[in-house]
């Protein structure tokens, strides 16, 4: 009798456990007291006949409103509100298959946190964000430079393609250098796992949207990254990459159901050609190259027009702002999402989170292409949404350009000038982020074949004109490099490593000129956190002169004019041109040198400087 018992309970266990294997759901979790009360959520076990079973909730303020399955039957879809009534606790959903139940638990969190005020804030122009690479950075801790069980196992600080160990706690050791150069905002290549065999080191090949990559330290460093940012008043930008995904991401290794990718009867890359998104002359398949295009054959191009893609990347978004503390979001490769998938997710977020902000990947030719994918005042079909964008044709087509090439009537510094005329076309051209290179960029010292006067020209102009200054970690000390290969723009930060040599943090075995370029810098990025008419003020901006190109930024409060001088000789500039934004003003301070000198005359400017004045009455 006693035999024949345990046979019944082992066989009714076996049974249990068929029908009652708990499936993975995305998302995870969730919050009560969200705007986003009605959701879609994934799950997928498995059971290849896990679709044929029926689910229902039993949970107080918790309703299920609909079921739906895919071709692959390891996959359902459930929408479910949450309504106000709703608790926190662990939402019970029963799954039910051949006469037998099993439970499925699935957590709904208390908020933590206000948004707006904790996190969430959003970036403007009184901010200074600081790209980096969390694996080039700092390593601060050695236990997490290979994970078990990843397809990524190299380790090697010679090869620009393997991994090299940064992490989390290298970057929250050094927040105090970032502090001190003046950056309020980190910016970081995607951290999300990405448990690819080889190229982990950029993280834009994402395999699950729901982990943080263990080698960085995982979901718990992150959180404690971002507490450290805001426990110093600093903020979080997220890197989101919405377009594609990684090859050995769970779902595209078992699709939930063809539609799922963009796919092709072979591989077909992006034609890059954004014009025809806009082109009234476009032809079909020239748009469906541009959208639906993958980036590289380890990229897979998600179909963002099936709703169920849509659900998954949107409530994602909104779950990774609530779960880490994101304060500002950078959409990668904006220009190759679906159009509209771009305006409802954009929507979404902001519903959810008003004060957040959101700037856009725009790499594009020209100006008014850029402007097409943002918020603004052009008469086409489609309205973009997006509230900025990273501003490359003020590099491009501006500051490159006017320190590179010889002065004539449309080249040289006239061409900084010229992009900037543009501002008309944007709704709000102060949301937008500029920069001097980036990872996917020459490093701009290299640019301008390794000259440190134009690399101080750059970054003044970068901290005093008009948006949201980006730095990319390094160039701050002429770092340089050329994207031939991409490596070569993305090499360890001096000093993020114990058996460093050399180290940008104390400033060992650095070069005189480095120093001097990383403290213009540090004083710049300190007196613009303290300034009212860099961070908030208008831009007035004066025809440039036999090389001399004079901006002012100014408020009812403070006025600061820029002189920057890219001819190869120095020149004498009259200030009574100027008199429509120097009139009642007696004096001007040098913010750098700390020199006053009087408004009643003319000023001489040296040959490839850029001086910054503080007016005075």
């Amino acid at each position: 009798m006693k035999k024949k018992l345990i046979v019944g309970l082992y066989l009714l266990c076996s049974a249990y456990a068929t029908y009652a294997a708990s499936p993975e759901i995305y998302p995870v979790n969730w919050w009560t007291g969200m705007k986003t009360n009605k959701l879609q959520l994934l799950l997928k076990n498995t059971d290849a006949d896990f679709s044929k079973g029926q689910l229902t909730v039993n949970y107080p303020g918790v309703n299920l409103l609909g079921v739906h399955s895919f071709e692959n039957g390891k996959y359902l879809a459930a929408d479910i509100e949450i309504t106000a009534a709703a608790n926190p606790g662990n939402v019970d959903f029963i799954y039910t298959k051949n006469g037998k139940k099993s439970h499925i638990s699935w957590p709904l969190k208390a908020r933590k946190g206000i948004p707006g005020k904790d996190f969430a804030q959003g970036v403007s122009p009184a901010d200074m964000i600081y790209l980096l690479m969390p694996d080039r950075f700092s390593n601060g801790d050695s236990t997490n430079d290979r994970v078990k069980g990843m397809r990524d196992q190299s380790l090697n600080r010679a090869d620009y393609y393997a991994r090299h160990g940064g992490d989390f706690k290298g970057i929250i050791q050094h927040l105090d250098y970032l502090e001190q150069l003046g950056v309020t905002s980190l910016w970081m290549t995607p951290v999300m796992e990405n448990d690819m065999p080889s190229r982990t080191e950029h993280g834009y090949a994402i395999t699950n949207h729901y982990k943080i990559d263990a080698r960085y330290g995982g979901n718990s460093a992150y959180r404690e990254l971002s507490d450290a940012l805001h426990q110093r008043g600093m903020k979080l930008v997220q890197d989101a990459v919405y377009n594609h995904t990684g090859t050995w991401h769970f779902i595209v290794q078992d699709l939930p159901s063809k539609d799922w990718l963009n796919q092709w009867p072979t591989f077909t890359g992006t034609s890059a050609r954004e014009q025809a998104l806009f082109d009234p002359h476009a032809s079909a398949i020239d748009k469906k190259l541009m959208t639906d295009g993958w980036f590289v054959k380890e990229m897979p191009d998600w179909n963002q027009r099936n709703p169920y893609v849509a659900n998954f990347i949107i409530e994602n978004a909104i779950w990774y702002v609530e779960e880490f503390g994101v304060d500002a979001i950078r959409v990668d490769t904006y220009m190759y999402n679906d159009l509209q998938f771009g305006n409802d997710c954009n929507a979404a977020l902001l519903n959810e989170y008003p004060q957040l902000s959101i700037f856009g990947e725009v790499l594009v030719q020209n100006t008014p292409n850029q402007v097409y994918f943002v918020k603004n005042n052009i008469n086409a079909a489609f309205k973009s949404n997006l509230p900025g964008l990273v501003d490359f044709q003020c590099l491009f087509n501006g500051i490159v350009p006017a320190l590179t090439q010889d002065l004539g009537w449309n080249t040289g510094v006239i061409q900084l000038y010229n992009v900037l005329s543009y501002d008309y076309l944007y709704q709000d051209p102060t949301k937008n982020v500029l920069l001097l290179d980036n990872h996917d960029l020459n490093r701009f010292f290299s640019i301008v074949k390794e000259d440190v006067a134009k690399q101080k020209i750059a970054y003044t102009w970068l901290l005093t004109s008009r948006g949201i200054p980006q730095l990319y970690y390094g160039s701050e000390v002429l770092m340089k490099g050329e994207t031939k290969p991409d490596g070569l723009v993305r090499l360890d930060f001096p000093g993020g490593w114990k058996d460093d040599a050399r180290s940008a943090f104390t400033g060992q075995g650095m070069t005189p000129n480095e120093m001097e370029m990383q403290a213009l810098v540090k004083k710049l990025g300190t007196y613009r956190k303290n300034s009212v008419a860099l961070k908030f003020g208008k831009l007035m901006q004066f025809a440039p002169r036999e090389g001399v190109y004079i901006y002012f930024r100014y408020t009812d409060h403070q006025t600061v004019m820029c002189v920057m001088n890219t001819a190869k000789e120095a020149r004498k500039v009259d200030l009574t041109h100027f008199s429509e934004r120097t009139d009642g003003f007696s004096a001007a301070t040098n913010i750098i040198t700390g020199t006053t000198i009087k408004l009643d005359g003319s000023i001489d400017i040296p040959a490839m400087q850029e001086m910054v004045f503080e007016l005075s009455k």
